[in-house]
Order: structure tokens, then C-alpha cells, then sequence
């Protein structure tokens, strides 16, 4: 059976940073969470470090019984600037000043994005940017074309929780802090508007 990471009630990134220390002292191990989103962000986690991934379901919680299929793959970068783009979008409007304009400058730049090239391989939402993920956004169409495209879109789940906007989620996947930061220190290069 293994090591077992009792992760209920924890919140985010606790159920996936106590996962990650888990995986130095096991090779098959079971974390239990209490919510749909832990559940999938030790999910993600799981798989990046080559683990095979079982979801068993108990009085309302998840039993994620985690097994190493083969070594960790490598994540690290071999030499500055090879690892992938990262767009982080922390607002929903652009610049300083009049609110409008932000927001419309904001527009035209997500428009823009599946236009030009390199494309940006993960794109990060945080605080008021999580408001371009949900249904009803000026520009959630063109995200869905870059998701489609083959760009991973991550949407803080604290911010989204802090908005009120978990349950309105149209594109992407809400992460946490843990995948984040990794996606941010395993970039090649980091763009923000």
C-alpha cells in the first residue's frame, strides 16, 4: 500500500506540496483529498514526475493512489533560455491609468496571441487576470483557440476564489501555486504585459 498523505481540509498547494515531499521517501504512496481541485492539481502533479494515477472515491473523498511507472523525467532546463515561454497575466487590463483603455488594450493583446509567433507554450492567470477565464469574457474564445492550439492556460485557483469565479471557469484549468511557481522557474522566458 505504501506511504499515505492525509491532505484533507489542507488548502491550496498544501495537498500537492506535502504529495511532492512524499515522493522522495516513496515509489507508491496514497494522498487523500477532500475537493475536485486538489484532486486534479495532485493529479498533474503525479503524472509530471511519472507516476501512474488511481482515483478512488470514499465518502466523498479522493483516494489518489499514486505508483512510479519509470524515472522521474528530467524538467530541468540544460542552458538558459531553452525551457518553454510563460505569459503570465496578472490583471485584466493593461498598464496604468485610465481603466477603459486597460481593458481594451488587454482585449487586443489576447486577440493578437494565436496571430504571432513563437506562441506562448503555458499561460498563468492570477489575481484580477483570472477574469479573462471565465464565461462571459471579451476574449474567451480566442483563449480557447490557444488552448486548442496546444497552450496550457493556468487560472489561480485562490484568485478565482477570491473573485467568486470557481464555478465560472471557461477555459483552462484552475492550478495552484505549486505548479505556478514550477511553470515560472522551468520557463525559458517569462512575458507579462
Amino acid at each position: 500500500m505504501g506511504m499515505i498523505v492525509d491532505a484533507r481540509g489542507l488548502d491550496c498547494p498544501q495537498p500537492v506540496v506535502l504529495t511532492n515531499n512524499a515522493f522522495d521517501e516513496s515509489t507508491q504512496l496514497t494522498t487523500i483529498v477532500d475537493n475536485e481541485v486538489a484532486k486534479e492539481n495532485v493529479t498533474r502533479l503525479a503524472k509530471s514526475k511519472g507516476f501512474a494515477v488511481e482515483v478512488e472515491q470514499k465518502d466523498g473523498d479522493f483516494h489518489l493512489h499514486l505508483k512510479r511507472e519509470g524515472p522521474e523525467p528530467d524538467t530541468t532546463c540544460n542552458s538558459p533560455g531553452s525551457g518553454p515561454m510563460v505569459l503570465l497575466i496578472a490583471s485584466d487590463i493593461v498598464g496604468r491609468g485610465s481603466e477603459e483603455l486597460g481593458q481594451q488594450l488587454m482585449t487586443a493583446f489576447v486577440h493578437v496571441l494565436h496571430e504571432i509567433t513563437p506562441k506562448p507554450d503555458t499561460i498563468i492567470f492570477m489575481n484580477s487576470g483570472v477574469k479573462l477565464v471565465v464565461g462571459g469574457s471579451k476574449v474567451i474564445e480566442d483563449l480557447k483557440e490557444l488552448e486548442k492550439e496546444g497552450a496550457t492556460l493556468l487560472a489561480c485557483g485562490a484568485c478565482l476564489g477570491y473573485y467568486d469565479l470557481k464555478e465560472k471557469i471557461g477555459v483552462g484549468q484552475i492550478s495552484n501555486m505549486y505548479d505556478i511557481a514550477s511553470a515560472l522557474f522551468g520557463a525559458g522566458k517569462i512575458i507579462s504585459p
